[in-house]
């Protein structure tokens, strides 16, 4: 049988993956940022500052923040790291980098923004002290080259940070799926007028790896110290782990 992967709920092939995840984020570029605040009811910035928290990004630093989207993450490290520090942007997606890129200068910050493939990443081994993606990963179609790549461009003693939906709390699930697959829908069809783009949404977070199972990938792509933090009974966790 041919390799295949998921979008969603829908077996594709792997090259077809990529494209499909592209043509929503093309779709709903525009609406993004109103639609995060919406579907979290604002959470994701307290789960984002959370993840800042937990990198401790210092001044001087030279960070990577892969699948950037809207740049929300990398603004608040690009604060941390100061004038003498570095925070570069990557997204496959040439919408999102461009609106991410455009939200850092509005910032008054100053990032090199590169389009490319998490799964190979245009940098040296050992570059970066920290890398960070955030919802990002799930996205991905050979999630475990990603997390590869991504500890392969770390310095030693660098943390890689992954923030991404979860496995939510067993007495959660009943409300967690009603959520889910009728509200973010309707949300995603009245406000950015794609219902399709928040079902895969929906449903891509459901075929994503639980808290362990990430878990044991990170330590699999080659990163020690693993450990993983329950955000809001587990809609969300971040997950850390070191190179050595």
């Amino acid at each position: 049988m041919d390799e295949q992967t998921h979008f969603g709920y829908e077996r594709v092939a792997p090259e077809e993956k990529a494209a499909k995840v592209g043509a929503v984020f093309d779709r709903v570029a525009s609406r993004y940022d109103v639609m995060n605040d919406l579907m979290s009811l604002g959470l994701h910035r307290a789960w984002k500052a959370f993840a800042v928290a937990i990198a401790r990004p210092r001044p001087g630093e030279r960070l990577l923040d892969v699948a950037t989207g809207s740049a929300d993450l990398a603004r608040s490290l690009a604060s941390r790291v100061g004038a003498s520090g570095e925070v570069w942007l990557t997204d496959i997606n040439a919408s999102m980098l461009a609106r991410g890129r455009d939200r850092m200068i509005d910032a008054g910050c100053s990032a090199p923004a590169v389009q490319c493939n998490a799964e190979q990443l245009p940098f040296p081994d050992r570059h970066f002290d920290c890398v960070t993606v955030a919802f990002g990963l799930r996205n991905m179609t050979r999630k475990d080259l990603a997390l590869a790549e991504m500890t392969r461009v770390l310095k030693s003693g660098g943390r890689l940070l992954v923030l991404e939906f979860s496995k939510v709390w067993k007495p959660l699930e009943a409300a967690y799926d009603l959520y889910s697959f009728k509200v973010l829908p309707w949300l995603g069809k009245r406000v950015a007028g794609d219902e399709a783009a928040y079902r895969y949404l929906a449903e891509s977070i459901r075929m994503h790896p639980d808290q362990d199972e990430l878990s044991r990938m990170l330590e699999a792509a080659g990163l020690a110290r693993v450990e993983y933090f329950n955000l809001s009974a587990g809609v969300v966790a971040l997950h850390r782990g070191y190179r050595f």
